[in-house]
């Protein structure tokens, strides 16, 4: 099932550990050795916005992030 959705990772909280990247391939390390959203910018807060029915990967990568940077909110 599709579901609009959109991720944000505030890379200001991001400490680099990386329990996304096993989660969600979607996350990927920058440059600067934090998580980011491949193809979006490597700074601030990254936004993704999703139409596909990959939601519970985000999630999953969401829960994983032990300083909560990242959110999933359903739109």
């Amino acid at each position: 099932m599709m579901t609009r959705y959109r991720i944000r990772l505030d890379r200001g909280a991001c400490e680099g550990i990386f329990a996304c990247l096993v989660r969600d391939d979607r996350f990927v390390e920058a440059d600067d050795g934090l998580a980011t959203v491949a193809g979006a910018k490597t700074e601030g807060t990254v936004a993704l916005d999703c139409d596909d029915d990959r939601i519970a990967d985000a999630r999953g990568a969401a829960a994983a992030c032990p300083v909560d940077a990242i959110t999933v909110e359903e739109r």
